[in-house]
């Protein structure tokens, strides 16, 4: 009797685990362009977090895991960003991109792309603005949010596809320890020999240099960096914040003396964990946690 009642309890305790795991959506249905085969690694998906019940902040962010365009940090930069940002009365989407060696450049900022267009789909459905979505990177996963940030477009309008004819552009954009620039001085060069191949075409390199490609329609944006971070230069955020004051977007960087790079939220360290309080208090200054 007694192994009856633990085997009851166990198969309740998975049920209610495969009830509350969320729903993960692939991005392209019908396959992903460019796709090499069709195992688990060839179909990016979406994996939604819905705002808690009776949120009002009409807010979605769509957030990109790190990992050096090879791996996906998909717990402490993934489901854990969903969580806080859910505790925020935010819907969250977690984007599970093509990666290296089997994808290189434009497979990323294609699953990029698609990833806002649908949560952009999405809004009426979860109950935010259209005009309220935000993207959040962290490390490699930051260089494919500034690329999102500064390569958009309005959408196509006679796509056939009603996920196609949505725009791509962020609304905000929030940087962590992000990879910017591919210039050979400050680069990450596992990230850029990822993306790219061994050896790149320089107008590519140029291209995805995302310093060089803000505009003043590039959206506002936060970053966080470590001084010392011994991954990725903190120059890489220096530079993107220059070229934001430069154009006139609003923006704000912090950078910390100390800490390693991938930290995500940093919940036990005693100084960086300040810096997700920043950024909330940059978010509610701009009304993104509040209704519109």
């Amino acid at each position: 009797m007694l192994h009856v009642c633990r085997f009851v309890v166990l198969s309740l305790s998975l049920t209610l685990a495969l009830l509350a795991a969320p729903p993960e959506l692939p991005l392209y249905p019908g396959g992903a362009p460019g796709a090499v085969g069709n195992e688990e690694k060839d179909i990016p998906t979406l994996t939604v977090y819905p705002a808690p019940e009776g949120s009002n902040t009409q807010t979605a962010v769509v957030v990109f895991p790190g990992g050096g365009y090879v791996n996906l940090a998909v717990n402490h930069e993934g489901a854990d960003i969903a969580a806080w940002l859910n505790a925020r009365g935010v819907t969250a989407y977690v984007l599970r991109y093509r990666l290296a060696p089997r994808y290189r450049h434009p497979a990323m900022i294609q699953d990029a792309q698609r990833a806002i267009r649908i949560a952009r789909s999405l809004a009426a459905k979860h109950g935010y603005a259209k005009d309220r979505i935000g993207i959040w990177g962290f490390s490699a996963g930051g260089h494919l949010a500034a690329t999102a940030s500064t390569h958009f477009d309005g959408g196509n309008a006679s796509a056939t596809d009603p996920i196609e004819r949505e725009g791509c552009r962020p609304d905000f954009a929030i940087l962590a320890y992000p990879v910017i620039s591919f210039d050979d001085a400050v680069a990450h060069s596992g990230s850029k020999r990822n993306l790219l191949g061994e050896n790149p075409d320089p107008a590519l390199v140029e291209n995805l240099s995302n310093e060089k490609q803000v505009t003043p329609q590039t959206p506002p944006t936060f970053l966080f960096h470590t001084g010392n971070d011994p991954g990725v230069p903190v120059e890489n955020a220096v530079v993107y914040y220059l070229a934001l004051r430069k154009h006139r977007v609003p923006a704000e960087l912090h950078v910390y003396e100390d800490g390693r790079h991938g930290v995500g939220l940093a919940p036990f360290h005693p100084i960086l964990s300040t810096w997700p309080p920043r950024l909330e208090a940059l978010l509610r200054f701009h009304g993104w946690l509040s209704k519109p």
